[in-house]
């Protein structure tokens, strides 16, 4: 068996630098690499419904959207298959099987479906059904484990934040071939290698990068949005002036420098350092930081220095993204055909299911075992 990769995002906005370095950038690479022999990238609509059930232009327009960033960051529809949760129906028939192999008490414990709750403000004994958690949310880690192992992914690249549900995920695995015989494929976690990209702050220095706190930074902004967001950006509250030793450690700027900086932007970008009254002259990050700790480097060169990274790194996939915008016809023949590619590959998947569950009633020479069988009971 080959090594498969299974990843993606729920369509509801466009994706920020958070998703970047969080997994798409990996994502690509892995593309790139050569080592798998398939790669299924999912725009998550179904589960993105889960609580947004009542506003479903939101997700279908922003299908477009997550699309639209995933080909201009540079994954390839020759390489990788990008397909549309929801055209999978065989991915909600096998959901439902797992259900049966979860309980409540499981799924309630699971860490990242209770911090998701919370910050949903979903309420666990309410009984006004729009203050109470939908069944279809609080299932989500099932749901997962049907998509993973629908394709037979080998390897699952995600955030950090995401581990317990893959642990579910291989737990569901464990569980159903234990009881109906070796048939799933137990799939391995692939988290970013780099630190500082397991889970990027916000720009306002909150633990997560999210869409609703106002606190990202876009793949799709303009160099002059960068700018701004970047300016206002949370720092060492410590750092009064200039002289004053500063912090680097919960230090937002660093921490975006230590997952976009790279050697050759210290040559690209000197004259960020250099001012009226003081100049530097840097050759990696960890001189800029002893610097910063000794005091004397001021917040603003720092954030000069991380907007021109920044800028420099979301300018192709700017201009890729414009080139898109003009064939979105181009863009949707992509998600038709990977949808199908993706169809048939969890269609084999849910033969081998009901298979080894013994309810394949009507597959070749199923039937007529079960009819003589039936025969054979109701003879005597």
């Amino acid at each position: 068996m080959g090594k498969i990769i299974l990843t993606g995002d729920r369509p509801t906005g466009r994706l920020h630098i958070g998703h970047y370095v969080g997994s798409l950038r990996r994502r690509v690479e892995l593309q790139n690499s050569g080592e798998y022999d398939k790669i299924f990238i999912m725009i998550a609509d179904a589960q993105a419904l889960t609580d947004n059930a009542d506003n479903p232009e939101k997700v279908r327009q922003n299908i477009i959207e997550v699309a639209l960033d995933y080909l201009s960051a540079g994954l390839d529809p020759e390489k990788s298959t990008l397909f549309i949760q929801s055209q999978v129906s065989e991915l909600t028939e096998l959901t439902f099987f797992y259900m049966n192999l979860v309980t409540v008490q499981r799924l309630q414990r699971n860490p990242t479906v209770k911090q998701e709750i919370q910050m949903r403000g979903f309420s666990d004994s309410g009984e006004d059904n729009k203050a109470g958690t939908p069944v279809g949310f609080f299932c989500y880690p099932i749901s997962q484990a049907a998509d993973i192992t629908a394709f037979k992914a080998t390897t699952v690249p995600v955030g950090e934040d995401q581990a317990p549900m893959l642990e579910q995920t291989r737990e569901i695995v464990h569980k159903f071939n234990t009881v109906y015989g070796p048939t799933l494929v137990m799939p391995d976690i692939l988290l970013p290698d780099n630190a500082a990209c397991m889970r990027l702050p916000g720009t306002d220095g909150k633990a997560k990068m999210s869409k609703s706190l106002g606190n990202c930074i876009y793949l799709s902004d303009s160099a002059e949005e960068v700018k701004a967001k970047v300016r206002s950006m949370y720092t060492d509250p410590g750092h009064l002036q200039v002289s004053d030793p500063g912090k680097v450690e919960g230090n937002t700027v660093f921490t975006y420098l230590d997952a976009f900086c790279k050697p050759e932007h210290f040559d690209k970008f000197a004259s960020c350092f250099v001012g009226k009254k003081v100049s530097f002259e840097f050759h990696n990050l960890e001189e800029v930081k002893d610097q910063y700790r000794r005091g004397g480097l001021g917040d603003v060169m720092i954030k000069n220095f991380l907007n021109e990274v920044l800028n420099d790194t979301l300018e192709p996939i700017r201009k890729r993204r414009k080139e898109l915008e003009q064939d979105i016809s181009y863009v949707y023949e992509v998600l038709r055909k990977g949808s199908e590619v993706a169809r048939a590959a969890a269609a084999e998947t849910l033969a081998d299911v009901k298979r080894s569950m013994r309810i394949n009633y009507f597959d070749q020479g199923v039937l007529e075992a079960l009819i003589e069988e039936q025969k054979a009971k109701y003879s005597l």
